[in-house]
């Protein structure tokens, strides 16, 4: 996607710089630094140093067992980055992810995707203390949750 991305913006008759994000969420914390007043190379400054400073995390269904037997297909499996760090049930899932990615952030915003098994109320009630948890809903049809913390 990046590499497509960056041939996109070769054939372009405008000035246009591609950030190597890795996930929806990552993207969509970026986007918040971008100021329609400031040129390309400062707005990609301005988003580059906002990219450094964010982490992200995702749960979702598992589509099939894992051939380690970690969890079976239905389980909720989650990443922090790409990493898979935690799986079995959703809460305990989310909660886990949601642990690891409140280390350090002040803010941990969480996109829920179609058929999340939780409600704001109760993601929220699984954030770390101290973290404040920015909830809306996304939609998106494979990920119960993508998270971004900052």
């Amino acid at each position: 996607m990046i590499r497509a991305a960056e041939r996109a913006a070769e054939l372009s008759e405008k000035h246009v710089r591609v950030l190597p994000t890795r996930s929806q969420q990552a993207g969509l914390s970026v986007a918040v630094a971008l100021e329609p007043g400031r040129d390309a190379e400062a707005n990609a400054a301005a988003m580059e140093d906002e990219l450094a400073q964010v982490r992200t995390g995702a749960v979702a269904r598992a589509a099939r067992d894992d051939v380690g037997g970690r969890f079976r297909a239905g389980e909720a499996v989650g990443y922090v980055e790409e990493e898979l760090v935690a799986w079995g049930e959703p809460d305990s899932t989310l909660r886990d992810v949601l642990s690891r990615l409140g280390d350090g952030a002040e803010l941990v915003t969480c996109i829920a995707g179609d058929g999340a098994p939780l409600d704001g109320a109760g993601v929220a009630a699984l954030a770390p203390d101290g973290v404040e948890l920015e909830h809306s809903v996304g939609g998106q049809p494979n990920w119960w949750w993508l998270l971004a913390a900052e």
